[in-house]
């Protein structure tokens, strides 16, 4: 599943860099489209779950747009990266929020799969990109000029910002899993390995959305101990 938006001019209202105290995220960028004009940030959410699509998205930004408060997703609130959410998806020259499928992670292992959905965000954007930054130390299989970078979400704008989108996509995606299956409390988790989740799995076993790999250790450990 991809879905992706180009926006064929920036937005009204735009301030340039030359008019604020250029943010260190946003001005790294703006660095490097000295040399590479359209510059792409990739990144991922959701491979540490027990349950549930792993989610990637990809953005790039036209020189000067600027969106005051983008971070690493993990350090802003879930209030502030819904609102952030909107603001990239209307500020950016293109983005695109992809995935890959349990049965996928299942597959291919939970690192292949989330630079599977890194590939399929990049190649959603309709917009090649001369410079492709990834969070992290492992690169996607993307054709192109990639650079990764680890703690990237806190160094690159544009990483930043597809750190947001992908994991404001994966909560919604986690909230409405949690409808389909209330007895495991999505919404409160997200899939991660929280007491509660595991007493819901203890209780009524996995459920069509859970990764069966993750839980190997968690039930080996189980009988041995009787």
């Amino acid at each position: 599943m991809a879905r992706s938006h180009l926006n064929s001019s920036p937005s009204d209202g735009q301030i340039t860099l030359d008019d604020v105290k250029k943010p260190s995220l946003f001005e790294y960028d703006s660095q490097l489209r000295r040399q590479y004009s359209v510059v792409c940030g990739i990144d991922e959410a959701g491979r540490g779950p027990l349950a549930g699509d792993v989610y990637a998205a990809a953005v790039i930004f036209e020189e000067g747009t600027v969106i005051d408060g983008i971070n690493d997703s993990k350090k802003l609130t879930e209030k502030k990266r819904e609102q952030l959410f909107d603001e990239i998806c209307a500020k950016a020259k293109a983005f695109c929020i992809a995935t890959a499928s349990v049965a996928e992670i299942e597959e291919i292992n939970i690192l292949n799969a989330a630079m599977l959905a890194m590939k399929r965000a990049y190649e959603g954007l309709g917009l090649p990109a001369d410079m492709i930054l990834v969070d992290g130390n492992k690169l996607p299989p993307i054709n192109g000029n990639v650079k990764a970078i680890v703690k990237g979400d806190a160094t690159s704008a544009c990483i930043a910002a597809a750190s947001i989108l992908a994991k404001v996509a994966r909560d919604r995606y986690m909230d409405d899993l949690a409808k389909q299956y209330p007895e495991y409390s999505f919404e409160k988790h997200k899939g991660y390995g929280t007491k509660v989740h595991y007493a819901a799995v203890d209780k009524h076993g996995l459920c069509p959305v859970h990764r069966p790999s993750f839980f190997k250790k968690y039930y080996e450990k189980k009988n041995k101990n009787g």
